[in-house]
């Protein structure tokens, strides 16, 4: 993987930069749309492509070793052919649904005893298991495998959490490097920051990701529940030890207001399901704020979805149209929706980049946020 830090912004730690993998290039900001089990749920990858266009989008290892099997993508010829989708693709390590969705999980050094939230079947990840389960898999970029503790959660659980997610990173490397590739392009490892919201715990763990010195690096553990000021404070601080010449990912995040919040403090990557999972329950994002789509006052509301057309998805079609797809109960209307969502944060990442390019990301950041932080 190659990257470049094309400009910085100098009254933020904002960042425009570029990274390069076999499938293709990859401008940051960027927002990874996810596709849990290989697919952008109720977006079919033409859609995909032509209306939100995103140069990576994020499938789960967890959902996908479960249903189809790492065997089944890896007879198709790896993900990609799977899906029928020629741009970049990243995993997770699959490690947070092994804690959130899974019964009777028993966390070892080892790895993690689990059961299925499908049939209850019982299954173990190891972070060897957890590399190799990836690398059939096909992705671009793969995470290591840790171990993401709740919030709250006290100190002494948090260390040992972040000591076992260091051990285990040692064994994901090793594995990782030992480990032939199945397909005929390159694969890259991404390690993961732990700590929870404790500073010097967020500290060490940084400093030691940053000692591996794998071609990109991740900060895991936030948006589990903790304030928003908190996951800004352990970013900041995180932002400031990795090293600048790696892309940065935080995982799981977030709100729009979340991710030009946290662009200003030194992110590059982003995924979330909140604006897929969002649109299937009629909540729809704009600048000028979030919209339930549900609700009764745009019954007889023929104006566009978005008035603004910021998103640039022609998508002609009025706020009393789709609340009656959602009303009537209609996959089309949570299709819709999606396809803006999705559409929204590709273009607030875009615009954040020309912005930053532009030596205006601080004023711009400054009067969106206030925008977008209402409800219409």
């Amino acid at each position: 993987m190659e990257f470049k830090l094309n400009f910085k912004d100098s009254k933020t730690k904002a960042r425009a930069c570029t990274l390069i993998t076999d499938h293709g290039k990859v401008e940051t900001p960027i927002f990874m749309p996810v596709g849990t089990a290989a697919t952008i749920k109720g977006v079919h990858q033409t859609d995909l492509k032509k209306d939100i266009n995103p140069d990576i989008i994020l499938s789960n290892t967890y959902h996908l070793y479960l249903r189809p099997s790492e065997k089944i993508i890896e007879k198709a010829g790896g993900i990609h052919k799977f899906m029928n989708w020629d741009r970049n693709i990243l995993t997770d390590s699959g490690g947070y649904q092994v804690y959130s969705l899974s019964n009777n999980t028993k966390i070892s050094e080892e790895g993690v005893k689990f059961k299925s939230h499908i049939d209850g079947s019982s299954h173990i990840f190891s972070p060897e298991r957890a590399i190799n389960i990836q690398k059939s898999i096909g992705a671009d970029i793969i995470m290591a495998f840790d171990e993401c503790p709740p919030y709250p959660c006290d100190y002494s659980y948090v260390q040992s959490s972040m000591h076992l997610t260091h051990r285990w990173l040692d064994r994901c490397i090793k594995e990782f490097s030992n480990t032939p590739s199945k397909y005929e392009y390159n694969q890259t490892l991404f390690p993961i920051v732990q700590g929870g919201t404790y500073k010097d715990l967020r500290k060490r763990s940084a400093e030691y990701i940053s000692s591996a010195n794998c071609h990109g690096n991740a900060i895991g553990g936030l948006s589990v529940g903790e304030p928003a000021e908190e996951m800004y404070e352990m970013t900041d601080l995180v932002c400031d030890i990795l090293p600048n010449n790696k892309p940065r990912y935080l995982m799981g995040v977030g709100t729009p207001i979340n991710l030009l919040e946290n662009i200003s403090l030194g992110v590059d990557m982003f995924d979330c399901v909140m604006p897929s999972r969002n649109a299937r329950n009629g909540m729809l994002f704009t600048i000028d704020g979030t919209i339930n789509i549900k609700n009764k006052k745009w019954k007889d509301d023929f104006s566009a979805i978005d008035e603004n057309n910021y998103s640039f998805v022609d998508l002609n079609y009025s706020k009393a149209y789709l609340r009656h797809l959602f009303i009537s109960k209609e996959s089309l209307g949570k299709q819709i929706a999606t396809l803006h969502n999705l559409a929204f944060y590709m273009w607030l990442v875009r615009e954040a980049r020309k912005q930053i390019i532009n030596g205006s990301f601080e004023k711009w950041k400054t009067i969106t946020v206030k925008r977008m932080n209402n409800r219409i």
